[in-house]
């Protein structure tokens, strides 16, 4: 199921995201979020909008969430949104992610977005390809331009025009 995401995913959600903090480049963050922290991140999002969260949800436990932010503070970019979607492991490779995004651009299309924006760490061929698939267009890379535990990290930037 898809649905909006709630106060009360917000443990379960950071589950997830740690997750990736621990073990990729999926997120630049080096150490784990702590709940305080989830919680004042979550605060950002709302049932109407732009800037929504979804969460895909089996039997009642939380296996991700795809979303849209705010992209910048400058009035220029007011209907650009970032977007962000991660997958817990065992979710990974059934689909969620296409399903995410299509019921996200679904809601976003009612709403003032032109622009849709998502980064990728490199290499990673399924954030790539889903990201591909769902309608967005490879627009560059920033080389190295990331450091994480000692190391560059490239991101290749993606776009999608909502009408």
């Amino acid at each position: 199921m898809i649905r909006s995401g709630e106060v009360g995913d917000v443990a379960a959600l950071l589950e997830v995201y740690n997750h990736y903090v621990a073990t990729s480049d999926a997120t630049f963050d080096e150490e784990p979020r702590s709940l305080a922290a989830h919680e004042a991140w979550f605060e950002q999002f709302a049932e109407r909008g732009p800037h929504r969260i979804l969460v895909a949800e089996e039997e009642g436990r939380v296996l991700g969430w795809a979303s849209s932010m705010r992209y910048r503070t400058h009035p220029a970019f007011v209907r650009t949104v970032e977007t962000s979607i991660y997958l817990g492991p065992d979710a990974r490779g059934r689909g969620l992610g296409r399903q995410l995004y299509e019921r996200l651009f679904e809601l976003l299309a009612d709403e003032e977005v032109h622009c849709v924006v998502a980064g990728v760490a490199l290499p990673n061929p399924a954030s790539t390809g889903l990201h591909l698939a769902c309608g967005f267009r490879q627009i560059g890379v920033f080389e190295e331009y990331a450091l994480k535990r000692g190391r560059y990290i490239s991101s290749a930037w993606f776009q999608r025009l909502l009408g």
